[in-house]
């Protein structure tokens, strides 16, 4: 199950994001605010991205060495907290002009994907660390939590910053990204009397 849940964990996601845009009423302050959060939040991927390499991208779960340094240094899963931020960016893009109802949905929705996704994905790549690395991962764990960051980074991290593999890994997410934005900003632009003026004056 943690395997099929590895393999499809993007298109998971996809339903709740054409709720968000197709149901979503987002304001120039939601869409800013929103913002903020999806950059931070995609940030972080691409730190943990420039880290982890190429492997993010695979239909199952790789890993040539163990990564212990950068976002990795101060939790275990860096990209999967980024991801969490970025949703919850375009969540708050979406809840702008909508009624309370729809904002618990579009929250609820997110947290419920968010949560059961990762929570078969994650102690299936657990699993692999533990039988790939053996106890230098199990030291590793000890110190760095799964979730919820560490003040302290960890005493021996391991991997260096590779910007290559953002390029090699990220460009899609990113393409992604940046289409869903602009997307959200176009339904704030009052396109139907935009249109009347070019064709009818």
């Amino acid at each position: 199950m943690g395997s099929f849940f590895f393999k499809h964990r993007g298109a998971f996601f996809v339903p709740v994001a054409l709720l968000l845009f197709i149901a979503g009423k987002p304001t120039v302050l939601s869409f800013i605010i929103g913002l903020v959060f999806a950059l931070l939040g995609e940030a972080i991927r691409i730190w943990g991205v420039g880290y982890a390499g190429i492997t993010t991208r695979k239909d199952n779960v790789e890993a040539p060495f163990l990564v212990t340094g950068g976002p990795f240094s101060y939790v275990r899963n860096p990209l999967y907290i980024g991801n969490g931020i970025t949703g919850l960016g375009f969540v708050i893009m979406a809840c702008g002009e909508q009624n309370l109802i729809w904002r618990i949905v579009f929250i609820a929705l997110w947290f419920l994907c968010y949560f059961g996704v990762y929570g078969m994905v994650i102690p299936h790549e657990e699993e692999f660390l533990k039988k790939e690395f053996g106890e230098p991962y199990l030291e590793y764990c000890k110190h760095v939590n799964r979730i919820f960051p560490n003040f302290k980074k960890y005493s021996n991290p391991q991997g260096t910053f590779n910007p290559e593999a953002i390029k090699e890994a990220e460009s899609k997410t990113l393409v992604q990204f940046f289409i869903f934005l602009i997307l959200m900003s176009l339904k704030i632009i009052p396109f139907g009397p935009l249109v009347g003026k070019l064709f009818l004056s």
